[in-house]
C-alpha cells in the first residue's frame, strides 16, 4: 500500500533592496568553488572534471535563472551551509570541553 503526501510550496522568500543581487552571488559562488575544488583534485581524473565542469555550467544558469527572474522562490545555500557548519563546529567544541 503507498501513502502518497503532497508537499506545499514554501512561503515566498521576503524582499528586501539588495537580495536580487546577493542571490545572483550566492547562485554563482557556490557552483564556482566547487568547480575549483575539482580542480585541484591530486592525480589524473580522467574525464571527471570535465563532465562535472559541464554539469556545473548548467546548475550556474539554472541557480542564475532563479536567483534573478524568480528571487521570490530562491533559497540561500550560504545559509544553508553556514548553518550546518556551526552546529558541526558547536559539536565540536563540546566534544573539547567534554561534555559530550
Amino acid at each position: 500500500m503507498w501513502i502518497i503526501f503532497e508537499r506545499t510550496l514554501p512561503p515566498d522568500a521576503p524582499y528586501w533592496p539588495g537580495r536580487r543581487w546577493l542571490a545572483a552571488i550566492d547562485a554563482v559562488g557556490w557552483p564556482i568553488a566547487t568547480w575549483l575544488l575539482l580542480a585541484r583534485m591530486p592525480g589524473p581524473a580522467g574525464v571527471f572534471v570535465p563532465t562535472a565542469a559541464g554539469i556545473l555550467a548548467l546548475v550556474v544558469l539554472l541557480r542564475l535563472r532563479r536567483a534573478v527572474w524568480a528571487n521570490h522562490r530562491y533559497r540561500f545555500t550560504t545559509s544553508k551551509v553556514v548553518s550546518v557548519l556551526a552546529v558541526l563546529m558547536f559539536i565540536g567544541i563540546l566534544a573539547k570541553l567534554g561534555v559530550a
